[in-house]
């Protein structure tokens, strides 16, 4: 008997190969930069290469159809390329960029409601123009503002304009190993510079500009939020979570209980999702399917829901996993009414081809990245798991169903986030079990809140139900991360170590459902790959030798590394666990493999501030010094200045005979630039820890 033919999914889902040539192209132009006279030429050539493969006859057009498939996906591909160049405000001749010097005066508009942080007021600006002298010079261009805390700030609101005199400061990395890309973050949203305001630093103007949408997204918020903390009898805990998880409001969050979703597996929870946008879209197909004069129309059933699903992803910050499920939900409603039915992979992959269009920078979003991951593994994986085991008992059914889909989830998850989080959460599958059915409960009773919050009754009574169902889901999540085995943490990950993991896991998979060996056989050579890549990373990390200097500001932090073993100088508070460590010194000591702190290394003799390690002599100054005068100069290879300390470099010139200056980012700005003119009018080499990021020697 002949085996029977099965359609390619790339056949049935042309999306995909359109979606990997138009990646293809954003991938091509982010790295090697191409110039638009390339970019334009290359479209040009291919849009006209594809319409006069369109005029030939028939005969040959079936005879050459593979070129014209080439030629489509080249065209694709130089469209990707210009996405990313258009995308780039850097290229508009307008952009602020291009036209400011340090002593301009900005006229930037207010671009959203100030968040406040401990020590500050943020919000984004738009730079309207540019003041020089008598000269108006109209641009644009995005720029964070931060304004120090005093009487004013708080009374500026979303379209207020302000005139600012303040030296712009270019967002940079701070340069410690394994730190988020910030700068690159941030260059994604279109953002390159930033600037630190105190009260004189700027003046309020007599004009206002306001998107009417975009004030009505705001005053929605607003009134939401209001609804929730009036009506909710919750600590700060439970209202933190509720507005997380009703609009995607993260202010309010305790950063304690935002790792402990994490170390669980479950901040998919606090991240508004495309499960968020599942639940909205069921219960908007139900209920419009029910109300009279609504249930009879299917236009303006589909009107209605996409309106509201489009509504709430714009009122949670329109992230890229709300956006993507937002896409795909329109394309599914939309679809489903207009009788057509398309496969769920070439659903995904238009939902892909959208996005990217409209946002090639997408791509790099973590959000965006899981988001299709999740679904694409719960598509092809959760149907094999679910047929494992056959249970009789309905609600255990209902249980395994929930199970295999959390699994399915991770199948193709799981690689990412260790690259990205370097943890694996042990308990995942239980914690998804609770979490997930009870968030679904706590998003519908936050809507019966937000709808009946002008019933004072009802709005107090839902608000009761509410607040303690978010604290049950909290206690719960609590209680498991206070397990010891409950997250598998520091994980060491580079970009190799996850394509190949990705390979082995993908290869298994499609092994154990398609019975594919020459992909089973990959997988294996690709596990063997990974081992040895594991062991000569292990190899290497016994062998280093390193000192870092790491820039957090107004902190003073130096770990001395040998092998996998660290010794840590710095500010007391680093050594707790908390933001600053987590943020800061926790990716560092992961991406070198520093998992064992010590008091002191066998390696390196310490006496007062003078440090010899690994014949590398280093002193370190945080505090005022007196030195006798000297017959002979003190020949050392580095000395480290921390904390501000009285003291000049003509003076620790007459002293030491040093080959570099490091001054880190526990010292004022205006004294490192007191130093670094003395050093350059000594001729002395030197280096700024604020300025020019950590450093990272080999010894």
């Amino acid at each position: 008997m002949s085996r029977p033919y099965t359609i390619p999914a790339w056949k049935t889902a042309p999306f995909i190969r359109l979606l990997l040539a138009l990646i293809a192209g954003i991938l091509l132009q982010w790295y090697l930069q191409f110039s638009l006279l390339i970019i334009i030429t290359a479209v040009a050539c291919f849009a006209i290469a594809w319409l006069l493969f369109n005029l030939f006859p028939l005969a040959i057009k079936f005879k050459w159809g593979a070129l014209q498939g080439y030629i489509l996906h080249a065209l694709l591909v130089s469209i990707g390329l210009f996405l990313v160049w258009q995308k780039d405000i850097r290229h508009t001749n307008n952009w602020y960029g291009n036209y400011y010097h340090q002593t301009d005066y900005l006229v930037v508009r207010i671009n959203e409601p100030l968040i406040e942080k401990a020590k500050s007021f943020k919000a984004e600006g738009y730079v309207e123009s540019i003041l020089r002298g008598g000269t108006v010079i109209p641009c644009e261009g995005k720029l964070l503002l931060y304004f120090a805390k005093d009487s004013t700030s708080p009374q500026l609101h979303y379209g207020d304009k302000i005139l600012i005199n303040k030296i712009l400061q270019s967002i940079k990395n701070s340069g410690n190993p394994g730190a988020f890309n910030y700068e690159q973050y941030a260059a994604f949203q279109q953002i390159f510079h930033q600037a630190f305001l105190k009260e004189k630093d700027w003046v309020a103007l007599n004009s206002r500009s306001v998107n009417k949408f975009k004030q009505f997204i705001f005053t929605t918020r607003s009134a939401i939020l209001s609804s929730l903390r009036k009506n909710m009898p919750a600590g700060k805990d439970e209202l933190g979570l509720a507005e997380a998880l009703l609009i995607g409001y993260t202010n309010d969050l305790d950063k304690d209980l935002v790792q402990a979703y994490s170390n669980t597996g479950v901040v998919h929870i606090i991240a508004i999702s495309g499960m968020h946008l599942a639940l909205i879209y069921v219960m908007l197909v139900w209920l419009f399917a029910r109300i009279p004069g609504i249930k009879r129309s299917k236009l303006l059933q589909v009107i209605l829901i996409l309106s509201c699903l489009w509504l709430f992803s714009l009122l949670t910050g329109a992230a890229a996993s709300v956006l993507r499920a937002a896409v795909m939900f329109s394309f599914i409603t939309i679809g489903k009414n207009i009788a057509k039915r398309s496969t769920i992979y070439n659903s995904l992959a238009s939902s892909a081809f959208v996005m990217l269009c409209y946002d090639p920078y997408f791509l790099w979003d973590v959000g965006f990245q899981l988001s299709y991951l999740a679904v694409v593994g719960i598509i092809v994986f959760q149907k094999p798991i679910y047929n494992l085991f056959y249970i009789k008992n309905k609600w255990a059914d209902e249980v395994w169903k929930l199970v295999s889909v959390s699994l399915a989830a991770q199948v193709l998850t799981f690689p990412i986030c260790i690259y990205y989080f370097h943890q694996f959460p042990i308990l995942f599958l239980f914690a998804n079990i609770i979490a997930v059915p009870l968030s679904g409960i706590i998003l519908y009773a936050e809507i019966g809140l937000v709808a009946f919050s002008w019933i004072p009754f009802i709005g107090l009574y839902i608000g009761k139900i509410t607040s303690w169902l978010v604290w049950l889901m909290n206690t719960v999540i609590t209680w498991m991360n206070h397990l010891s085995f409950a997250v598998w943490d520091k994980i060491p990950a580079t970009i190799f170590s996850t394509v190949l993991l990705y390979i082995v896991v993908i290869g298994l998979g499609a092994w154990l459902i398609g019975k594919n060996k020459k992909i089973f056989r990959l997988a294996l050579v690709s596990l063997l790959i990974f081992v040895m890549h594991n062991a000569f990373s292990k190899w290497k990390i016994a062998q280093q030798q390193k000192l870092i200097v790491y820039n957090i500001p107004q902190h003073q932090a130096i770990d001395l590394a040998d092998g996998n073993s660290y010794s840590f100088r710095g500010d007391s508070i680093l050594l707790k666990e908390g933001l600053l460590q987590n943020f800061h010194l926790k990716p560092a000591r992961i991406a070198m493999g520093l998992n064992t702190i010590s008091d002191s290394l066998t390696t390196v003799f310490h006496q007062n501030i003078f440090y010899l390690f690994n014949n590398t002599r280093i002193v370190l100054i945080s505090e005022p010094l007196i030195f006798e005068p000297v017959q002979q100069r003190i020949n050392v290879d580095m000395i480290i200045i921390s904390k501000n300390p009285k003291l000049y470099i003509p003076g620790l010139a007459r002293v030491f005979n040093c080959n570099q200056y490091v001054f880190d980012a526990s010292n004022s700005l205006w004294k490192i630039g007191k130093w670094q003119k003395d050093c350059e009018a000594l001729h002395l080499q030197y280096y700024s820890i604020p300025g020019q990021g950590a450093l990272v020697s080999e010894l």
